[in-house]
């Protein structure tokens, strides 16, 4: 009688050089976040990074291609981790319910931002113009990420017959312009019109973020949460949605 043979399949075996090589991308990422944690981005080479994890100089620089590579690299994950959690935001909110899903993702915006200070300084703060000057990839990265996410929000509102945005028309010639390098670079789909106005938001956003995370106003609010509310209630007026009751 024919033997019954079952098949299995495995996981095939990562070499241990590639493994190795892996570790030491994580390690030196992680090393560099705590640098520019630290020192900022003026005290993050290739060097401090490579004596932090043990190896030499050279070691690291075919994985992150100098200086400008190694800044990518940790603007990069910086701008993933912010994602991430602005994404699971959304995640967690019924996928009908816009206003919902809207405040969730602004508040994870603050949430993350005020538990990252220096990556909040890195991505859009004092630190992102060095950075910025570092690798020439790094102006449009969080405006494509960022932007890309709530744009398909604004997208849905539009679909949903609740936006109001301005006809191309009534936007002035040289702001119209600037907008449409912005809505290239973000989310072409989007009409101009409602990139203005999701950008109109993010004003508000931005102000009420750095503020909080700068504490220039902490002598008067000492936590930022019910301003950060108000500017909440503007917005979702500004979008013409209501405050949600299931925000979760």
């Amino acid at each position: 009688m024919e033997a019954d043979i079952t098949a299995r399949t495995e996981d095939p075996v990562v070499p241990r050089r590639t493994r190795l090589r892996q570790q030491l991308i994580r390690d030196a990422k992680a090393a560099a976040r705590e640098i520019a944690a630290a020192d900022g981005l003026d005290g993050l080479s290739l060097t401090a990074v490579a004596h932090r994890v043990g190896v030499s100089p050279p070691a690291l620089y075919r994985y992150f291609d100098g200086r400008q590579g190694l800044v990518r690299a940790l603007y990069d994950d910086l701008t993933a981790d912010l994602i991430a959690e602005v994404a699971a935001a959304f995640h967690r909110q019924d996928p009908d319910d816009r206003s919902a899903q809207l405040h969730a993702g602004i508040r994870a915006i603050l949430t993350w931002s005020l538990a990252n200070p220096a990556g909040f300084s890195l991505l859009m703060g004092d630190a992102h113009p060095s950075a910025a000057a570092a690798e020439a990839g790094i102006p449009e990265v969080l405006a494509r990420e960022l932007g890309g996410a709530f744009g398909e929000l604004f997208l849905s509102l539009i679909r949903d017959g609740v936006l109001r945005y301005p006809e191309d028309d009534r936007i002035e010639p040289v702001l119209r312009s600037q907008l449409t390098v912005y809505q290239q670079a973000v989310k072409p789909d989007l009409p101009l019109g409602a990139v203005l106005v999701m950008l109109t938001c993010w004003r508000q956003v931005y102000g009420t973020v750095g503020l909080a995370v700068s504490r220039h106003l902490a002598f008067a609010f000492p936590s930022i949460d019910a301003f950060f509310e108000h500017m909440i209630g503007d917005i979702l007026t500004l979008v013409g949605l209501t405050r949600s009751p299931n925000l979760r």
